[in-house]
């Protein structure tokens, strides 16, 4: 089997800290080359891989200011479809643009929808659903006019991520700080209750985190470390309390959820999106509809079980378990 993966190419495959989409098609493509699968991955030159690299993309837009982002999406996407026919199957991971080309190839094309940013991108999706087989992240995010060839959620590398049985004290923010991830109200929670908290991620609203974060940053009782990454990433994940991810929108997954869930932190998270279907309430964690409730939800994070938590993840988010379910997507449509 011979398949081409599509990165994107806001960040490297796999991202130095922040790219959740870079960071699960990397370790698709990986799980797949370590099966037998002959993976051709399209993603930028400094890209890490064991599949074969390929792709003009020089470096990542969102690092280096000098690629145009709409030029050279163009260009990644040329390269990958001008090669079609040396294929069995072509995933997308980028979105939308891919489908431009879809009907231009005989090549099967499976994409992942990674969340729906607005309405406006469904006329994208809407009219290709008959040549491009779509992958949902989460049941929560079917989209009510598409048709689904199959929901798999992502997984991640389990043994990469350290259980810690104790943790500590310290209350844990972690993603884009921005409205929709409940930064504000993650400090809230910290203040309400006297607990540290620990915020780690880009800056991606600017505005919020001057009114609303930048404010409350003192480096003793709210600190704020950035994006971080590598064996950093692993043990802010495990060495806290509880997560607090008290999101404002509907969550398509939760990497940092299942990742500090498989360092055995439990998760207080808004019930909206897919958090119904990552946290079982009261096991690796409580499901929650305000911050008063996640407040009330820290007075009984003593209940749940780290190692618990860390079995969930095992069981139903590894990149195993993802990796097996595509495969057999893949061999189903090619009718293998």
């Amino acid at each position: 089997m011979k398949i081409a993966m599509i990165a994107p190419i806001a960040w490297r495959t796999p991202p130095r800290a922040y790219g959740p989409w870079e960071l699960v098609t990397s370790l698709l493509t990986e799980a797949l080359v370590e099966r037998g699968v002959d993976v051709t991955l399209f993603a930028t030159q400094d890209s890490l891989t064991k599949a074969t690299l390929a792709g003009p993309v020089p470096a990542p837009y969102s690092e280096d200011p000098s690629v145009d982002a709409k030029v050279w999406e163009m260009r990644h996407l040329a390269a990958v479809f001008e090669r079609a026919g040396e294929f069995d199957l072509i995933h997308n991971q980028a979105d939308f643009p891919a489908h431009a080309f879809a009907g231009l190839v005989d090549t099967p094309m499976v994409t992942t929808i990674h969340g729906f940013s607005s309405e406006r991108i469904v006329p994208m999706y809407e009219p290709y659903q008959d040549r491009v087989h779509y992958v949902a992240i989460s049941d929560a995010d079917r989209h009510p006019r598409l048709r689904y060839a199959e929901t798999i959620h992502h997984g991640i590398p389990i043994e990469e991520f350290p259980f810690d049985p104790i943790g500590n004290d310290d209350l844990l923010f972690f993603g884009r700080i921005h409205p929709d991830k409940g930064a504000a109200e993650a400090i809230v929670v910290a203040q309400a209750t006297g607990r540290r908290l620990v915020m780690a991620g880009i800056v991606q609203d600017q505005g919020y985190w001057e009114r609303e974060v930048a404010p409350h940053v003192d480096g003793e009782r709210i600190v704020y470390r950035g994006p971080v990454g590598g064996a950093e990433r692993t043990a802010t994940l495990g060495q806290a309390r509880a997560l607090l991810h008290l999101i404002n929108f509907d969550e398509p997954f939760g990497l940092s959820v299942v990742e500090a869930m498989a360092c055995g932190t439990p998760v207080i998270a808004i019930r909206r999106g897919s958090m119904p279907e990552l946290i079982e309430d009261g096991v690796n964690g409580f499901l929650v509809d305000n911050v008063d409730q996640a407040i009330a939800g820290l007075d009984r994070i003593g209940e749940i079980d780290r190692a618990a938590c860390r079995a969930v993840a095992a069981d139903r988010f590894s990149v195993d378990r993802m990796a097996d379910r595509y495969l057999a997507l893949y061999r189903t449509i090619l009718g293998r």
